[in-house]
Parts: structure tokens; sequence; C-alpha cells
């Protein structure tokens, strides 16, 4: 069964830093492409954030290229989300996902939220 673990998010002011974490299980984490999604609001959809193919590849939404960085630890089983500048528009529940756009970013975990707020 695959199994995704969020965690990391909190409460920043404008200008600061998070780094969100997932852990993921139950599948060959080094083959596969990782992505992290948000959703600003609770019933809305979810946006493409990041992604990262298995050999380190990294792709960024144009909003957060140069101030988030996603990378991967192949041994652990870890997917990361460094947030760097954090603006309030940034203030979502951000999701590491296993699937893509094409099935809904299905499976991903639980969630951990993001809240940018001075």
């Amino acid at each position: 069964e695959v199994q995704l673990v969020e965690s990391g998010g909190g409460s920043v002011q404008p200008g600061g830093s998070l780094r969100l974490s997932c852990k993921a299980s139950g599948f060959t984490f080094s083959e596969h492409t990782m992505y992290w999604v948000r959703q600003r609001t609770a019933g809305k959809g979810l946006e493409w954030v990041s992604h990262i193919g298995p050999g380190g590849t990294a792709y960024y939404e144009d909003s957060v290229k140069r101030r988030f960085t996603i990378s991967r630890d192949n041994a652990k089983n870890m997917l990361y989300l460094q947030l760097n500048t954090l603006r309030t528009e940034d203030t979502a529940m951000y999701y590491c996902a296993l699937g893509d756009v094409t099935v809904g970013y299905r499976p991903r975990g639980q969630g951990t939220q993001v809240t940018v707020s001075s």
C-alpha cells in the first residue's frame, strides 16, 4: 500500500522559510517522479508546485521558481520542498503526490499546512 506522509508545515511571516518533508513507502520510490501540489482554499482545485524525476531533474511553477527547491533522498525514500522568501499567497495545504495531473495527483498524502501571515 502506498503511503505518503508530509510534515514540516507551520506558520511564518512573509519572507520566512520552511522545509517540507514527505516520507514515502509501499512502492519503489527511486523509480518514480514525485510531485508537490498545493490547495489554497479547501474544496478548490490542486495547483502543481513542482516535481522531480528519479534522477533529480526538477521543474517548478513560475511563481515559485528561485524561491522553492525540491529535492529527494532515494536512499531514505524522502521527498523535500524548501520554501524560501514565503509570500502570503503561498498559504495553502501542501501535498506530496505519486500520481500526476492525469490521475488527479493521486495517491497523495494527508497534507501539511503552510500559513504565511504578518
